[in-house]
């Protein structure tokens, strides 16, 4: 028998031997010490596909997308040779685990975890770590593959790691310079966070805008893993952090979620304190909003989780930190690799009891909600559908004429209208939970000390009526719409206008160079209504184009709108069709002010719309060189979100106040408004406040953090009276749900137009301190100031914060093409 055992013992340990022979260290692959350098993107996938190649029978690299600037996304599955022969049917058997595939599982004792690196392109030290941590499961912890596969995202954000990367290794010093204050700390816009939109990929999971975060949910719902790891940095400064994590948790998160979370943040104590290594938790990361690598997979039933370790970009190889330590590359890569191994240990110790409870995870017969139906403009439901599409949550239409529940417009009980148009999302199905998070109307918040906004409800966001039912509502399979009519020889032709689509349909017109109208008052022709901002295309305004009638069928083929023909200029009721309230549309050339200044995320958002929405073009102009800038050449400039007190002295403030008053049209968002508000020559002001300074001075020190909340509006909702007469608004109702991210107040316009403005303060869903509260009685939203010839237009709320609020957008085409149409043509 010690013989027998002999034999196994030597044929285990020169299997292994054998393995990490063929696997080179990164180190080796790579020519230099790891954390000695900053490794770039494509090197890190040639050292997993040297790993793959090495042990084909341990290791599957499969590649699963590519970023916007054409880098490949990969994901490499990790696990013993058993499993890997198995895949399949493990994945399989985990998701006939949570219903999600039909038909019972053969087994399920093997854990899925699922690490994902560098998210944030400037938190480089995590991919760094995912090469050495696959060395490590397949060299010295082999063990924990017996029961468990690994999933590893070497890098979520390669576009923005690369820009980091590849902006640090040219401005470094050699050796590097520990001292913050050296350029090498201090990175310069937009820096290497965001990806090539600029977007914040760790806020985007439940938003699904960009093509990273589409393509990963696609395998992420093939998977659907037990664990899901977010590794990322904070400060240099900062010790390392892990779960758990701190309050408001969401309240759909389970005991065990809760517990487990508890469990690994205890094992990985184990191996810090061994080390004398700092770290905290239970503090600052909440699992609230969302849309976060560790919420989203929570709502999904893994444990989620964010590890957060000291240093960010500032970091770089080395900096000395207020505390006198320098924090180097290789001490942020190792304390990453060792939470990782961490992880795997401590799901392959209890993986039999994480398949048990992520089961039951899926049980969503105690939720409140049984139904959510939503009716309203086919657009906005298309694009909803959409969104639920990307999550694999299914739906149906409804089959009855009534539904009776919470009302979101009404913010009370009360009953809805529907017809087989409206769609019906219920929560007995898998994904109920996360059906729940998405469109419940107002999240339980259990503290309002959170890490992000607490309102993001989807019927609001998407401009949409919509009823909570406690009882599960009637509904069918969904329908296919009818076949689009052919548009034939008629005098003219009206398109609606509600909805993006229509505005990706006018910019496409316009790109053809097609001439088309807008009314600025409803009229009726052919024995048809229409609203003011419905587009109009005359063939006595198209004869320069050729098949006139062909080309318009297309393009509105392609874009599924649905026109109707008019056969005179001579309307029912008035305006005629050659009315001076029917106006030509000019094909704006719009600019943007990007750089130092204005917040990255902000531009980028707006940037990403342009390019991939709106589908028109969009021109750039860095704050760096505004004073030099030919503003002739626009009609619109856009200023982000940001602070400009260094773009706009008192030269360039007359210079655009010339260019305006000439007839071009300022767009300013959120920040922006600061510029102009108080400022000579504006309307616009601040809403002071009542409290006086000294108020807060007598509150202990403890309290002075929880105290402040008061004054703070995390992402709430409200309900806004909007002058739908105004072209700004054209193809909204007469009230508008906004989200509003900050406290800022402002008067409503004495010399303009209140497009837009809170004439009450009741928050429909999210916190709002009661302090903010008192200072928004009739305060504007949105807005329109003239000057001259041209106009100042306000965003006091973002429309396109993340991209999310998809009802916002609308006011933002409107603004480009409709506010002030009589602006000079180029």
């Amino acid at each position: 028998m010690r013989k027998l055992f002999f034999i196994l013992f030597i044929a285990f340990t020169t299997s292994t031997f054998i393995t990490a022979q063929n696997i080179q260290t990164p180190s080796e692959f790579l020519g230099y010490e790891i954390g000695t350098q900053f490794s770039r993107h494509h090197q890190v996938v040639d050292y997993f596909k040297a790993v793959a190649e090495a042990v084909p029978n341990q290791v599957k690299l499969e590649q699963y997308g590519t970023t916007y600037e054409r880098r490949p996304l990969y994901l490499a599955y990790v696990s013993s040779e058993a499993n890997m022969r198995n895949l399949e049917t493990i994945r399989e058997n985990n998701l006939k685990n949570t219903g999600l595939l039909e038909g019972t599982p053969s087994s399920t004792d093997v854990a899925i975890v699922w690490l994902s690196y560098n998210v944030h392109g400037n938190e480089a030290s995590s991919t760094e770590a995912s090469m050495l941590t696959l060395y490590k499961l397949l060299t010295q912890r082999k063990d924990l593959l017996e029961n468990t596969v690994v999933i590893i995202d070497p890098c979520i954000n390669p576009d923005g790691r690369d820009r980091y990367v590849n902006w640090y290794n040219e401005t470094a010093s050699q050796p590097y310079d520990i001292d913050q204050q050296a350029s090498e700390h201090k990175e310069p816009w937009p820096g290497g966070r965001p990806n090539h939109y600029l977007f914040d990929l760790n806020r985007d999971w439940a938003w699904a805008t960009q093509v990273e975060t589409q393509q990963r949910l696609q395998v992420y719902n093939k998977w659907m893993p037990h664990i899901h790891v977010d590794f990322h940095e904070q400060g240099p400064n900062e010790p390392y952090y892990f779960a758990p994590a701190a309050e408001p948790f969401h309240e759909i998160i389970s005991d065990w979620q809760r517990n487990f979370q508890t469990q690994i943040g205890q094992n990985h104590a184990k191996y810090f304190d061994a080390e004398g290594w700092l770290f905290f938790t239970r503090e600052r990361f909440d699992l609230f909003y969302p849309s976060y690598g560790d919420t989203y997979p929570t709502y999904m039933g893994a444990i989620g989780m964010t590890y957060e370790q000291g240093g960010h970009g500032m970091a770089g190889l080395g900096i000395l930190n207020d505390e006198g330590e320098v924090l180097t590359l290789v001490d942020r890569l190792t304390h990453h690799t060792v939470t990782g191994l961490s992880t795997v240990e401590i799901a392959s110790k209890n993986a039999k009891q994480l398949n048990t409870e992520f089961a039951k995870f899926f049980d969503n017969s105690n939720l409140k909600y049984k139904s959510y139906v939503v009716k309203g403009n086919a657009d906005k439901l298309n694009s909803l559908k959409d969104l639920l599409n990307k999550h694999e949550i299914t739906f149906e239409n409804a089959s009855g004429s009534k539904v009776s529940g919470y009302n979101y417009a009404s913010g009370q009980q009360s009953s809805m209208n529907v017809n087989k148009d409206a769609v019906v999302v219920h929560t007995n199905q898998p994904k109920g939970k996360m059906v729940k998070v998405l469109f419940e109307p107002n999240a339980k918040l259990a503290d309002s000390l959170t890490y992000d906004i607490t309102a993001w409800s989807v019927p609001y966001a998407y401009g949409l009526d919509a009823i909570a039912s406690t009882s599960k509502v009637s509904s069918s399979e969904m329908f296919e719409p009818k076949a689009l009519k052919i548009l034939y020889e008629a005098y003219g032709y009206v398109s609606k206008w509600n909805s993006i689509d229509d505005a990706q349909f006018l910019a496409d017109l316009l790109k053809h160079d097609f001439k088309v109208r807008f009314t600025e008052k409803p009229f009726s022709s052919n024995n048809s209504n229409f609203e003011s901002g419905s587009l109009i295309i005359t063939r006595g305004d198209n004869k320069h184009i050729e098949d006139f009638v062909g080309m318009l069928n297309t393009i509105a083929q392609k874009h599924k709108r649905s026109l109707t023909q008019i056969n005179s200029g001579f309307s029912q009721t008035t305006p005629d069709i050659g009315s001076p309230d029917i106006k030509l549309i000019n094909k704006q050339k719009v600019a943007i002010l990007s750089g130092e200044g204005t917040s990255s995320l902000s531009y980028g958002a707006i940037w990403h719309f342009f390019e991939q929405q709106l589908h028109y073009p969009l021109t750039s102009i860095n704050t760096d060189d505004f004073s030099r800038t030919n503003l002739s050449k626009y009609n619109v400039l856009i200023m982000p979100n940001g602070y400009y007190g260094s773009v706009l002295n008192d030269d360039n403030m007359k210079k655009l106040k010339d260019w305006v008053r000439a007839g071009g049209k300022v767009i300013a968002i959120d920040g922006a408004l600061r510029s102009f508000a108080g400022k000579d020559g504006f309307s616009l002001k601040y809403k002071e406040s009542e409290k006086t300074p000294d108020e807060n001075n007598l509150i202990p020190y403890a309290e002075r953090e929880r105290e402040y909340t008061n004054n703070l509006i995390t992402g709430a909702i409200f309900k806004t009276k909007v002058d739908n007469t105004h072209p700004m608004a054209f193809g909204y109702d007469d009230n508008y749900f906004t989200l509003k991210l900050g406290s800022s107040a402002y008067s409503l316009l004495d010399g303009g137009y209140n497009v837009a403005h809170l004439d009450n303060t009741k928050v429909y869903s999210g916190f709002a301190g009661k302090d903010a509260l008192s200072q928004l009685n009739n305060t504007l939203v949105f807005g329109e100031e003239r000057m001259g010839s041209g106009s100042f237009i306000y965003f006091v709320d973002n429309t396109m914060f993340r991209s999310f609020w998809e009802n916002g957008k609308l006011l933002l085409v409107n603004s480009v093409f409709f506010v002030n149409n009589n602006a000079y043509e180029l």
